[in-house]
């Protein structure tokens, strides 16, 4: 998943450039018509009504403003967009679905957008054995498309309109990641632009088998985030062990139904000793029962602790509906959550529904591409301890602080079949975490930024206070989420810690992604705020 609810909260090789590329040579403001029913590639200038949109993303708080953005619409596009940019002395970068965090793909010193939107193609690949999604597809997408033409999944994440290139290269987790894993689990291969120490740029095919020349640009593509190595302009998906050339029987399947169920606690009447069982009862729960084959491994569950101004603190969860024993494991586990806590729960959802229903389901993911927000991350290897509980309480109960749409530390399901998986096997190398958590502030208001700001820091501060001001990696905690980018890790104002922000994404794969980085980037083409270093 790569993002979390806002507002409910809240072989290897190069690719030959083709003819229709070469139509780029008449630089910047041209635009290529199609061909033979080719797709079309298009140059988006500032005063092009497009032009508003595409400079920025789901975070209101980042506009950028490139000189150019160009509309590819094939992996050739992409090739020439980039050796045109290189070799104009432009820094270039890629969108997908524009849902990064930072400002990665709209700081000021960003020239040149390769938008990837329009490459969403779904398909089998009956060559590689496995199911092509480009870069630009929508998460949305890929699970309507996988499930209604073949009834397989890839464990992706629940916003619907995250785009897979950034998507997946940071990891991808999501509802079904405690019954199938992450999505790089089931990556096959990676095609990515990349360019050579001569400037020019080339595609190439990355895959997981160990006697492939360019398996470390796989992968790096496991969770290496991204604007690092390259471009992806798209993705092969098998699961390891996968046999025959059925696409149905290549991909896991998700649960025919799924059980919803939602409830509230309100504010009014709990206590900070209420609070602190519920979220204690949470962490104890998920330590106990994360276990691949536990009974409750398809279930996945938000915890949102929101401001006391929101009124309620509120928990989503689903499972597997078409097990025997659903609605007692359901009820088990909300019972469990809640004992003790000192005031009663309101039940607001319960219901089966088919499962790419539950896909859309509002319980967990919607978003507004008009807010402004703010993000932080933590992955736990066991529940908060009480002293941090302490200081997410405090944050919550505020009166100097009023929030806007949504100011909340959300605990999400985690574990599972995530554990099987070796840190090494992919560059995530948090595999044995039983939460995941973020820390958010949404709001509108440009004025409102300061305060905001101010707030989500202090509190994840003060949550982590024994450790630096963040979750470094070892003890109860297990460092950050890559694509829950946050630039405040690089700071010493909010960053105490002896570890600094590459150890609290990548542990001890960085040096690992480092070597790939030299190799693949030599030139540092691809780079950002918190990108990979290539070795000097």
């Amino acid at each position: 998943m790569d993002s979390l609810s806002r507002r409910t909260m809240i072989t290897g090789g190069a690719v030959a450039v083709g003819s229709s590329a070469m139509a780029w040579a008449a630089g910047p403001a041209a635009a290529e018509e199609s061909q033979g029913g080719e797709a079309q590639a298009s140059t988006v200038l500032p005063g092009d009504p497009r032009y508003a949109d595409l400079r920025t993303g789901s975070n209101q708080r980042w506009m950028g403003r490139p000189e150019y953005i160009r509309v590819a619409g094939t992996t050739a596009h992409v090739v020439q967009a980039v050796t045109e940019a290189v070799k104009a002395g432009r820094r270039v970068v890629a969108r997908s679905g524009g849902n990064c965090f930072e400002d990665f793909v709209t700081s000021p010193d960003v020239q040149v957008v390769v938008d990837l939107s329009q490459m969403r193609a779904i398909s089998y690949d009956r060559a590689r054995r496995a199911i092509a999604v480009e870069a630009g597809a929508l998460v949305a997408d890929v699970y309507r498309t996988l499930f209604t033409r073949w009834g397989v999944v890839i464990p992706a994440g629940i916003c619907q309109n995250v785009g897979m290139g950034g998507h997946v290269v940071g990891g991808a987790y999501g509802a079904l990641n405690r019954l199938h894993g992450l999505a790089v689990d089931h990556l096959y291969a990676v095609e990515v632009v990349v360019v050579g120490r001569s400037g020019a740029a080339r595609a190439v095919v990355a895959t997981r088998e160990p006697d492939d020349p360019n398996h470390e640009l796989w992968w790096a593509h496991t969770g290496g985030g991204g604007g690092n190595f390259g471009i992806v302009t798209r993705y092969w998906f098998r699961t390891p062990g996968a046999k025959g050339d059925d696409p149905g029987e290549l991909l896991p399947k998700p649960p025919p139904e799924l059980l919803l169920h939602v409830q509230n606690w309100p504010w009014a009447g709990l206590t900070q000793e209420g609070f602190t069982r519920l979220v204690r009862n949470a962490g104890a729960w998920f330590e106990a029962n994360s276990a691949a084959d536990s009974p409750y491994n398809s279930l996945f569950s938000h915890l949102r602790l929101t401001h006391q101004a929101h009124g309620t603190v509120t928990l989503a969860a689903q499972l597997d509906a078409t097990r025997p024993d659903a609605e007692k494991l359901m009820s088990d586990f909300t019972a469990a959550i809640g004992e003790g806590v000192g005031v009663a729960a309101r039940q607001t959802q319960h219901r089966t529904v088919p499962w790419v229903h539950g896909v859309w389901w509002n319980g967990f993911a919607g978003t507004n591409p008009n807010d402004r927000a703010k993000y932080k991350s933590a992955y736990l290897r066991r529940g908060f301890t009480d002293d941090q509980i302490a200081g997410i309480h405090r944050n919550l109960t505020r009166a100097d602080y009023q929030p806007h749409l949504g100011s909340m530390v959300q605990l999400a399901a985690y574990g599972g079949r995530v554990n099987t998986v070796g840190p090494e096997a992919t560059a995530v190398p948090q595999r044995d975490s039983v939460l995941k958590v973020m820390f958010a502030s949404v709001w509108q208001p440009p004025a409102d930024d300061a305060k905001h700001l101010q707030w989500i820091r202090e509190c994840y501060r003060d949550t982590f206070a024994a450790t630096g001001g963040v979750p470094a990696r070892g003890g109860t905690t297990d460092g950050c989420f890559v694509n829950y980018a946050d630039v405040d890790l690089n700071d010493p104002r909010w960053n105490g810690s002896d570890q600094p922000w590459h150890e609290l994404y990548y542990g001890g794969n960085y040096a690992r992604l480092r070597q790939v980085k030299t190799r693949w980037d030599p030139r540092d083409v691809f780079r950002h705020a918190q990108s990979v270093q290539p070795l000097s």
